[in-house]
């Protein structure tokens, strides 16, 4: 059975056979269903597992860029640990959508993983679900959930990061939508897999593929509240944005928002890695061995963006708030020129 992707046909649209080769991304599907799903499983779990273990790297690694010891790798596991064991405390005039936040923020990221290259160059079974703008609002639907529960609370530190996210937002928002059309018309399709074939094919970076890795890379930053747009270490209440938003979440609550960002993180660097930046390494079967050594090749790109973020939160200081907008208004016209580019190109 072989799967047909088209730069102009919606998602989940799929045939027996792959009669028009051009303009299609076609790819066969290996080894039956039941193999197909336990793949598309496989590749949850990776983003799953693998984002407590990418932020403790990271921690480590910016600890001892600080000349720290720092704590170790595997400490974020402890926390979920000591998160989900830890008695569940709500305010008693919060309403049903602070018991839904933490599932819904939670699960977004494993959705979008559904959607996206993780572990192989071929779409599996749910990838059909939905293109790169529906992950984008997949995501941007959990992060608004987050924000409602946090006003819920009543709380003045969650209303300060409220606030303070959605001023973000007026420009982060912007620059999403123009990273993902962007890379849409370079890739010439909007899903994943299709874009992860036209760039791994490509024999140079363009200006636009590179304009477009650097925008990807200053929205990360944005969206993940990392310095200079925000700290996520600091322990001053006031200061913090992203950090505030679970101010007042305790228990399972807190380990789900907690592990929830740091999954959004990993599939946002999955993206760029393995769909923008370098779309190599991955499985092109769903042999054990092929998709051993391509988790192995994901995660080791991953790690490296994670440090490549770490010094960059090293060598800045964190901007003041007014001062962000013009963080995002140069990255939205990152985008912009990239989009330029395909045009006069």
């Amino acid at each position: 059975m072989e799967i047909r992707l088209g730069t102009t046909q919606t998602a989940g649209m799929a045939n027996d056979s792959c009669r028009y080769r051009q303009g299609y991304f076609c790819a066969p599907v290996q080894g039956g269903i039941f193999v197909n799903i336990l793949a598309q499983i496989f590749q949850v779990l990776f983003v799953l597992f693998f984002a407590p273990l990418l932020k403790g790297i990271m921690d480590r690694f910016k600890a001892r860029g600080m000349r720290r010891v720092g704590p170790p790798i595997l400490q974020p596991y402890r926390n979920l640990y000591k998160w989900f064991h830890k008695e569940l405390l709500w305010n008693t005039e919060t309403t049903a959508i602070r018991s839904i936040a933490p599932v819904v923020y939670f699960s977004a990221p494993l959705i979008v993983a559904l959607l996206i290259p993780v572990l192989t160059t071929f779409p599996l079974p749910l990838a059909f679900m939905a293109d790169m703008l529906g992950g984008g609002m997949i995501l941007g639907a959990a992060g608004l959930v987050l924000l409602l529960a946090s006003a819920d609370t009543g709380s003045p530190f969650t209303s300060i990061a409220v606030s303070r996210v959605r001023f973000i937002g007026t420009l982060a928002e912007p620059l999403t939508l123009a990273a993902l059309f962007t890379a849409a018309a370079v890739g010439g399709a909007t899903i994943p897999y299709v874009v992860n074939q036209v760039f791994g094919g490509a024999a140079l970076l363009t200006p636009s593929h590179g304009l477009l890795i650097v925008a990807w890379i200053l929205l990360i930053l944005a969206e993940a509240g990392r310095l200079p747009v925000d700290n996520p270490d600091s322990s001053q209440e006031l200061s913090l944005i992203d950090p505030n938003r679970t101010f007042e979440a305790t228990g399972t609550d807190l380990a789900l928002f907690e592990w929830g960002g740091w999954m959004k993180f990993t599939v946002l660097g999955i993206i760029l890695v393995n769909v923008l930046a370098t779309p190599w390494g991955l499985a092109g079967s769903l042999a054990p061995t092929a998709i051993g050594l391509a988790a192995l090749a994901t995660a080791a790109k991953l790690t490296v963006l994670g440090m490549v973020v770490v010094l960059v939160e090293l060598s800045f200081a964190k901007l003041r708030l007014l001062r962000i907008a013009e963080y995002l208004s140069v990255s939205v016209a990152v985008a912009a020129l990239a989009a330029l580019a395909i045009a006069i190109s």
